[in-house]
């Protein structure tokens, strides 16, 4: 049974390029369709990675200086109950000189920060790195809800489109058509900032509230699959 063609979305992007393969026209014939569609989101979350760097001649030395510097970093972050915080990976390995020998060891821990205040979270940063921690990546991205949304409206768009690019192919070999397999992917939605590494020093110098700008991302649908045609 032909499916009706639905109305565009004015936020539709358009179909992959001629993407169709038809088998020979006979009872049962198939043609192979691509289309997508995409929708902006806010990127109304950030996650910011910190971290307590140090290097030593000791490894129990090194690790008591970073787990203090991360517990001071905790007791902070707590005070702020609108930012959420887990803990990150953990390292310490060996740093070698001459003749393979170890020399010192070094030990990383690092904290993520989560939050949908971006101010606050600019905020913290620069008081964590007027600390002792450094800043290792912001990531801003669509929320949960918010990607949901712009998710469930992107993946509409593709299929109306996959439905339409359907119809116009039935209707100029006169045949009905049905989907016998579709296919439904979703890409996009992280903008990872970049960030220069720098000395500790030079951290606590310079840090300062950056503003953090929500800005958009694209999250695209992407839909493939077969129709079959008939009589």
């Amino acid at each position: 049974m032909s499916a009706a063609v639905r109305r565009f979305s004015p936020f539709f992007i358009g179909l992959a390029a001629s993407h169709f393969l038809v088998t020979p026209l006979f009872a049962g014939a198939t043609v192979d369709l691509a289309a997508e569609a995409a929708r902006p989101a806010v990127n109304d979350q950030v996650r910011a990675t910190v971290y307590s760097e140090v290097q030593g001649k000791y490894p129990a030395e090194i690790a008591r200086q970073v787990n203090r510097e991360i517990e001071d970093a905790l007791k902070l972050i707590r005070s702020r109950p609108e930012v959420s915080v887990k803990s990150g990976n953990q390292s310490t390995y060996p740093i070698y000189g001459d003749k393979q020998k170890i020399e010192t060891w070094r030990m990383r821990s690092e904290l993520i920060l989560e939050s949908r205040d971006l101010a606050a979270v600019s905020r913290l940063l620069g008081e964590l790195q007027q600390g002792k921690l450094a800043l290792a990546q912001v990531v801003q991205m669509p929320s949960a809800e918010t990607r949901r949304k712009a998710e469930d409206a992107a993946t509409r768009d593709a299929i109306a489109a996959f439905q339409s690019r359907a119809e116009v192919i039935a209707g100029a070999l006169g045949k009905s058509w049905k989907i016998k397999q579709l296919n439904v992917s979703q890409q996009g939605g992280h903008m990872p900032m970049p960030i220069m590494r720098a000395s500790k020093m030079m951290l606590a110098a310079e840090a300062a509230p950056a503003p953090l700008e929500a800005g958009e991302s694209q999250l695209t649908t992407q839909v493939s699959g077969q129709i079959e045609l008939s009589d």
